[in-house]
């Protein structure tokens, strides 16, 4: 049946020229090979979330009237409904951490190298995408807790120099979070962001496609020493049935956490209330928004809290362009950006921690 299904299909479309660089496509074989597989479950993760909001968009209503009915409506009615609704945010919340362990797998394994920087910016791009689905996700629920740190949040964006403000209006559609906020949000999270995520998805995996996935310089010195070590082996079928046993695994822990801790509901949001105590924005969040508490009101008659964002969107520009920064991978540009990476990774664990344990 496969054979005959092949030959309509090859008939058809040329199916042979169409996989033959999926069949001669080769992935290097070393001891740190099972880090590849964090890219995959990625994308893996969000596919999951496309599927899933495509089943809650069958009941959502993106008003501020409706939208907690809605998801309440979802939880309570719709058989199954609380299951798909617990897969996608925590989905969302494994996609997030995926995609910041493949970011450091690869700057630690120095997979950025020349040639492939953009192959580095178009993940940090979508690392940053993925961060503004979980941002514009948060408030579609309408509930208490995402109405104020979606307003807490949309202060912060307010305080950047020269463009917050209108950044800020253009966020809320208004001078406050209201309903134009929920449906400005609403296209956001399922039309704005899905468009431009895929379309970066294609670019970074063409990428990949054309130069290859990079090997350790540490794994890459010994075979140049000693070319009998070398090991490949094909992508298809080889690589892409562990890639697919990876998926298996993601999606059994996925499927626990949804079931087992299924996601909650809170209590509808009120814009007229006061905001409860201890407001705090999700752990991807987390380490920016304890230390711009931590930094000072005022710095030198500067705004602490500005003062802060500056820190935190150079750090993100520098953070971006880091292949250009390395200068042909020697000396102390290489150790510098190994620092780097050991710092920023051991700052965002503690303070992630400090915030959620600190009253």
């Amino acid at each position: 049946m496969f054979a005959s299904v092949r030959k309509w299909l090859d008939a058809r479309f040329d199916w042979a020229a169409l996989t033959a660089p999926l069949r001669k496509k080769t992935v290097p074989v070393h001891k740190l090979s099972h880090w590849y597989f964090l890219g995959g479950i990625t994308l893996f993760l969000f596919g999951i979330q496309v599927c899933t909001g495509i089943l809650l968009l069958l009941y959502y209503r993106p008003s501020s009237n409706e939208a907690f009915e809605s998801v309440q409506y979802i939880m309570t009615r719709v058989q199954f409904g609380w299951l798909v609704r617990s897969i996608h945010s925590w989905a969302a919340n494994l996609m997030i951490f995926t995609a910041f362990c493949h970011m450091f797998s690869v700057l630690f394994l120095r997979a950025y190298r020349k040639p492939r920087e953009l192959t580095w910016v178009s993940g940090m791009i979508l690392l940053f995408l993925a961060m503004g689905f979980g941002f514009s996700g948060y408030l579609l629920p309408w509930n208490t807790l995402a109405f104020f740190a979606t307003k807490v949040g949309t202060d912060i964006a307010g305080q950047v120099p020269l463009i917050g403000k209108p950044l800020m209006i253009f966020l809320r559609g208004g001078e406050e979070v209201t309903g134009a906020t929920l449906t400005r949000f609403f296209g956001f999270h399922v039309a704005v962001l899905p468009g431009i995520t895929t379309l970066l998805i294609l670019v970074h995996l063409a990428l990949i496609q054309r130069l290859g996935m990079s090997v350790p310089p540490g794994v890459e010195a010994q075979r140049t020493a000693q070319p009998e070590l070398s090991r490949e082996m094909h992508f298809f079928p080889n690589f892409l049935l562990r890639e697919l046993m990876a998926w298996y695994i993601a999606l059994g822990v996925l499927g626990a956490l949804a079931a087992l801790s299924p996601w909650g509901l809170g209590t509808k949001a009120d814009p007229f209330a006061s905001a409860p105590a201890g407001i705090r924005p999700e752990w991807y969040f987390m380490f920016m928004f304890q230390t711009l508490k931590l930094i000072p009101a005022k710095i030198w008659r500067l705004d602490g809290e500005v003062i802060g964002i500056l820190l935190f969107g150079a750090a993100g520009a520098i953070w971006t362009l880091l292949p250009f920064l390395e200068r042909n991978g020697k000396g102390r540009s290489q150790r510098w950006i190994l620092g780097a990476g050991i710092f920023a990774l051991a700052y965002m664990a503690s303070m992630t921690v400090y915030g959620y344990l600190a009253k």
